[in-house]
């Protein structure tokens, strides 16, 4: 009887640890016992770790679902299908993980400073500032290229959903709805063009929003594509499922934008189960398939393939002195649990992207780089590495791209030991699809690459969800162009850091009501946002670039 309890408290640990996806089931197991998931986790960990030693894993799988099915934490498929895809890894990560419960547990459910744990504790090294580099401004006419604007079209998190059903249950429980079942009574079902609840994209939705795309922005010169392909059905994925909708997607990219090039990276939905990316050859059924398809229809060079193949990663020129760098930000978060047995610059990813970045400061280069998960939300010694290359490499990056949130944000980086001084700035685009609750959209970078090699202005365009549906027929707004709406002179560090000194001068005010309004997409208004919700939308968002930095976050946590 007492092993079997063991059982029991083994799988609940299996359960609250199979992902981020699963962690609203964390509180519901962990409220009625008095518990805070840290507790729990240091509680039941030991005796997960000695089942796993004892060979029994099979049986805490099983009864991790049958514990799932009869507390009703999930439906059925989803305990199986959770429970089933990340069992293997956890298992394995517990066995071979040199850290502790302790540090274990701290470092899941963010309960401990990850600057404590000895293990997690890494840093990069840095070349000394290159000798008497030219500026652009030096160079002659002919060294410069003959266009000097460019516009810039990103694409953020698609998440297209090929089994989104009209009229269906959106509000079902499960991590991903709007594809069966009937509406609760007194509930609307799915809209036809997409719904704000928990549901993706509709494919005629995309369809028709590429199609908008095609023929009212006539000016793109080429494509940033930050990954997540797949839909929010975390609890189904499978190797082979994954690659049908990449195949899908990349299909559909080509064929709505034939002449352009696009220049993707790896988001955290493309493996499987998702966020999960060994830095063993595991993967290698997924960087085989992106390195044809990235290559053969995206157009990138075949140079790019080895670093490809090795982590899903690269770099190429996409303009006259101007290189990109596109980061697999998968090797850097605390979500794929695989960094628990070592999460020591994954790949040399980081030491590469500084040879490069080396390479670009001698050469005359300026540098863009692109990544799914922004910084802020990488493991901290991956976060505070980056945060010292970009203060390192400030005049040679010009540009920095992120994803992943599905909200409208920035983030300011700031000199490593002067915190009043802004050095660089990263943008994160808002998501494609709805998931949860945003209208989809998309944004255009307006890029100056004849001297400055600067941002110039970003437009952000939003299909308006309630609208479409209620007329049947897509309504597309502009949304707002940076400078315009915040009346900024440009896009430098310099002018953002003011623009949020006033925020934060005004924060009951109107303009600080709009930013929140854009954050979310213009699914709500600023009124929604109270005081406490605007200080930490500007000190923990967009004044924060590092994991776990108190700099100016603080106050809020």
């Amino acid at each position: 009887m007492m092993f079997f309890g063991y059982f029991y408290i083994g799988t609940i640990f299996l359960l609250i640890l199979s992902g981020s996806n699963t962690f609203p089931i964390v509180k519901i197991i962990t409220q009625p016992i008095g518990l805070t998931p840290c507790e729990l986790c240091n509680l039941v960990l030991p005796i997960a770790k000695t089942l796993i030693a004892r060979n029994e894993s099979l049986l805490m799988e099983e009864l991790g679902i049958i514990i799932c099915q009869q507390l009703h934490l999930a439906d059925d498929a989803v305990c199986a299908g959770m429970i089933n895809e990340y069992s293997y890894v956890l298992i394995e990560v517990l066995r071979l993980s040199p850290l502790s419960t302790y540090e274990i547990c701290g470092v899941a459910f963010d309960c401990l400073p990850q600057a404590d744990i000895p293990a997690l504790r890494w840093n990069v090294t840095l070349p000394s500032p290159s000798q008497s580099v030219p500026s652009l401004a030096s160079l002659s006419a002919d060294d410069l290229p003959s266009q000097s604007i460019l516009s810039v079209l990103h694409l953020a998190d698609l998440h297209i959903d090929i089994e989104y059903k009209p009229g269906s249950n959106a509000d079902c429980g499960r991590p991903l709805c709007c594809r069966d079942g009937l509406p609760k009574p007194g509930e609307t079902g799915a809209g036809f063009w997409g719904d704000y609840r928990t549901c993706d994209l509709p494919q005629w939705t995309a369809e028709s929003m590429l199609k908008y795309l095609v023929q009212n922005e006539k000016q793109i010169d080429f494509i940033y594509f930050t990954g997540d392909i797949a839909p929010h059905d975390v609890w189904q994925q499978t190797q082979d499922k994954d690659l049908n909708e990449i195949f899908f997607t990349t299909q559909l990219l080509t064929e709505t934008f034939p002449n352009k090039k696009i220049y993707p990276c790896v988001g955290n939905h493309e493996s499987a189960p998702p966020d999960l990316f060994p830095t063993s050859n595991a993967t290698s059924w997924l960087y085989s398939a992106l390195a044809n398809q990235w290559i053969d229809q995206f157009g990138l060079e075949e140079q790019t393939r080895d670093t490809i193949l090795k982590g899903g990663y690269y770099t190429t020129m996409i303009a006259p002195k101007l290189r990109l760098i596109s980061l697999n930000m998968n090797y850097c978060t605390e979500n794929n649990y695989w960094l628990f047995i070592n999460s020591t610059d994954p790949l040399g990813q980081l030491q590469w992207m500084i040879e490069w970045l080396q390479y670009a400061e001698e050469h005359l280069e300026k540098v863009h780089i692109i990544g799914h998960h922004p910084p802020r939300m990488c493991m901290v010694s991956f976060s505070w590495a980056y945060y010292s290359i970009v203060n390192r490499y400030q005049s040679t990056i010009t540009g920095q791209f992120f994803a992943h949130t599905h909200f409208d944000e920035f983030m300011l980086f700031y000199n490593e030991t002067n915190s009043t001084q802004p050095i660089s700035i990263a943008y994160i685009t808002p998501s494609f699809t709805t998931y949860p609750n945003v209208n989809p959209g998309y944004r255009v970078y307006t890029i100056d690459i004849g001297n400055s090699v600067s941002v110039l202005d970003h437009r952000t365009m939003i299909l308006n969800l309630t609208a479409t549906n209620l007329y049947n027929k897509t309504v597309w707004v502009e949304e707002y162009s940076a400078k315009s709406a915040y009346d900024m002179i440009d896009l430098s560090p310099q002018e953002w850091n003011k623009f949020v000194l006033q925020l934060e001068n005004d924060i009951d005010g109107e303009m600080m009501g709009l930013v929140y309004q854009y954050f979310m997409k213009s699914a709500t208004t600023g009124a929604a946002c109270d005081r406490m919700c605007r200080k930490k939308l500007i000190n923990c968002n967009l004044k924060t670039a590092r994991a776990q930095d108190t700099t100016f976050c603080s106050a809020m946590l």
